[in-house]
């Protein structure tokens, strides 16, 4: 967690001096790509395909109602106790109102809506709520690196 406090410090700092970056448009573009791959992949089923556009790493932070959650594993066995590992199980995700903003070259933050419907059996429930992310780019790839969802 300092780490990440640290590389958000340093970046607004480089961001300061050196103005907006040209690259802005780029990265709300890859940044809400990796979100439509996302939803695609909760979907259809497919949760380790959802799991790729989070940072595949012990330091990935998830904040959620149970609380916090430390890395990538983790992360994903909550997804899949919460949600089950199939479409008929998992429901249709989709994301509104996304506000990506660059903070600097490797970090973004998304502010934004989720809302996720569920059938199970005769039974149809809608769930919804609000999200902050934390993107960098690591190793050339925009990843979430802290999600809090509420």
């Amino acid at each position: 967690m300092k780490f990440l406090l640290l590389s958000l410090l340093l970046s607004f700092s480089a961001r300061a001096q050196t103005g907006p970056a040209a690259s802005d448009a780029a990265t709300r573009r890859a940044v809400v790509a990796v979100l439509t791959a996302q939803t695609t992949a909760w979907n259809r089923g497919d949760l380790p395909g959802f799991m790729a556009g989070y940072w595949a790493s012990d330091s990935l932070v998830f904040i959620g109602k149970s609380g916090l959650t430390y890395g990538w594993q983790p992360t994903l066995d909550n997804y899949r106790k919460s949600y089950g590992q199939n479409a008929s199980q998992m429901g249709q995700l989709d994301f509104g109102g996304l506000h990506v903003s660059p903070l600097g070259p490797d970090v973004a933050q998304v502010v934004g809506r989720w809302h996720l419907s569920l059938k199970q059996g005769a039974k149809e429930s809608d769930l919804r709520g609000q999200f902050l992310l934390i993107f960098r780019r690591l190793g050339g790839r925009w990843l979430i690196v802290a999600d809090h969802s509420s």
